[in-house]
């Protein structure tokens, strides 16, 4: 028996994010339950939807079983490659579908096979194999902890496909070589690196959520576009009582505006664009606002408080910097040098104390 924030934390070091109903991570798991080729009608805390890679039957299922989580493990049908980890797309799916009939979601990395999950999750919820620290057998990371204390260097565990489950707690006192930080891009290309910063703008959750931020950054757009004008503009305007900002740029006026808080990969909207020329028509002459040309929509990444995030993440050598809203370009040099004080000295600056990404 544990608590579903446990489970959320030992699945994490294998890619299986919590999609959604963030409440229920202090609900109890007393049991687990696995559907029957012949029989769907089980019932138990945490549900396993072996049998399935649809989301939507893995969380009915669920519902069906009472369940408080349901484990599903999707295929991915687009061009991804087999160790992807799980889409935006079915993140955005799983936490829908789970708000509406009241289940948490666990989505699984296609490439972690189904014995792997149901070991961790039978060894936890059902064996209750947890040591004087709280951390199972078939916990990765302690593992890691337990054979870096053996051999004295720091370690890491990977799949087949090279890629970093998890690391030992402790990084600083192994061999540098051992501390290396793995990264793999989407094209296959492998990277090897002391420390990396995670600076993926609004798209900064996909990444660092598995290392324990969990600040969400919503994608707060604005729009922007460039007109030709009679007369040269001969410096920047404001225009506060409409809020739409405009620049001079080359030979016309790069006019910016609006706030608008949308998926940062949606389609631009046209009439968040009409409605910028609307309130900036009536206070500007000579200016051409039909000839609009170089169109562009720029997801700002907003954070709840207001404040970015800017430090160490639970993984020794990753770092994460975000969340500057509309003042990334005017902080991202103050950011850099703070952040490269706190990597290079492992000393966190006491400016970027309000600012620790796992507050």
């Amino acid at each position: 028996m544990i608590t579903l924030d446990r489970l959320v934390n030992v699945l994490g070091g294998y890619g299986v994010p919590l999609c959604g109903r963030p409440e229920t991570r202090s609900a109890w798991l007393r049991s687990v339950a696995v559907p029957d080729a012949t029989d769907r009608h089980v019932t138990g805390d945490l549900l396993l939807a072996v049998g399935t890679s649809s989301i939507a039957e893995a969380v009915r299922w669920a519902a069906a079983a009472h369940a408080a989580a349901v484990l599903v493990r999707p295929v991915e049908t687009s061009t991804a490659t087999p160790c992807a980890s799980p889409s935006a797309a079915a993140e955005r799916e799983a936490a829908a579908l789970g708000d509406q009939l009241g289940v948490a979601v666990l989505v699984a990395d296609s490439a972690v096979s189904w014995s792997q999950l149901v070991g961790v999750v039978y060894g936890l919820v059902l064996e209750s194999r947890e040591t004087a620290s709280g951390r199972g057998p078939t916990d990765l990371f302690a593992l890691a902890d337990s054979l870096a204390d053996t051999i004295s260097r720091a370690v890491t565990i990977e799949d087949r496909h090279s890629r970093v489950l998890v690391y030992s707690r402790s990084q600083q006192a192994g061999d540098p070589a051992g501390r290396k930080v793995i990264v793999r891009s989407g094209k296959g290309t492998v990277l090897s690196a002391d420390a990396v910063v995670l600076a993926t703008g609004v798209w900064l959750p996909r990444l660092a959520r598995q290392w324990g931020v969990r600040v969400p950054v919503r994608a707060g757009r604005g729009y922007s576009f460039t007109v030709p004008v009679d007369h040269p503009v001969p410096g920047p305007i404001y225009l506060p009582d409409v809020r739409v900002a405009c620049t001079p740029y080359r030979n016309g006026l790069r006019v910016a505006g609006t706030m608008e808080f949308r998926d940062p990969d949606a389609p631009q909207v046209p009439a968040r664009l009409g409605a910028i020329v609307a309130s900036a028509q009536p206070l500007l002459r000579g200016v051409h606002w039909d000839e609009r040309t170089d169109v562009w929509v720029g997801p700002r990444p907003i954070t709840p408080d207001g404040r970015p995030l800017i430090g160490a993440t639970k993984a020794p050598s990753i770092y994460v910097a975000g969340g500057h809203g509309m003042w990334g370009l005017a902080h991202g040099p103050i950011t850099g040098r703070l952040l490269s004080e706190h990597i290079t000295t492992g000393k966190q600056p006491t400016a970027l104390a309000d600012f620790a990404p796992l507050r």
